[in-house]
């Protein structure tokens, strides 16, 4: 690949790859710039080895969604009571870096079908018509897909809540000992 070639595809898929990173990090710059960077420098190393893929917004949007998946299965968000995250919400979750991180925290933990639906409809902001127009299926479909997304997505939450006077320390080794179940 070219140098010429690179720096075009760069500046064709920096705005939406930035804005599919930011949106699932609730804004956090900092965050957002640091997974969109790792992001590139995988297709910086695979590119000239593999060749470059045929849609370069979609294999980079792949990478970064499970680049941010190994991020949030390495981190344990405490800032947000996961309870007060409404999942029934008719549209996108609010725009904080908190309440992003806990949501993206479940995320990662989730089957992919479950979480591509949520992301969807939380983090792109796709109607119900639209899930199901890509997906070729029904809207009742899909909104029983969703339905069963949130339940699963609030179970595993709920993991995050710590019961009073339970150290972080007692919560972290649950978690790896039923990572380990």
């Amino acid at each position: 690949m070219q140098d010429d070639e690179i720096v075009a595809i760069y500046r064709a898929t920096i705005r939406p790859l930035y804005a599919y990173v930011s949106r699932r990090v609730g804004g956090d710059r900092a965050m957002a710039e640091d997974l969109v960077q790792d992001t590139w420098m995988r297709a910086l190393d695979a590119w000239p080895r593999r060749g470059r893929p045929d849609e370069p917004l979609a294999w980079l949007l792949r990478v970064a969604r499970n680049t941010m998946i190994s991020h949030f299965r390495r981190i344990r968000p405490e800032s947000v009571d996961p309870q007060t995250i409404d999942l029934e919400a008719p549209g996108p979750l609010p725009d904080e870096p908190d309440v992003a991180a806990t949501v993206s925290w479940g995320l990662a933990r989730l089957r992919r079908r479950h979480a591509e639906l949520i992301e969807a409809f939380y983090f792109d902001g796709k109607s119900v018509r639209e899930i199901a127009t890509e997906r070729s299926m029904t809207e009742k479909a899909v909104e029983g897909r969703l339905r069963r997304a949130r339940a699963v997505l609030k179970k595993k939450l709920a993991k995050l809540v710590r019961p009073a006077g339970t150290p972080a320390r007692a919560i972290k080794e649950r978690t790896i000992h039923e990572r380990h179940s």
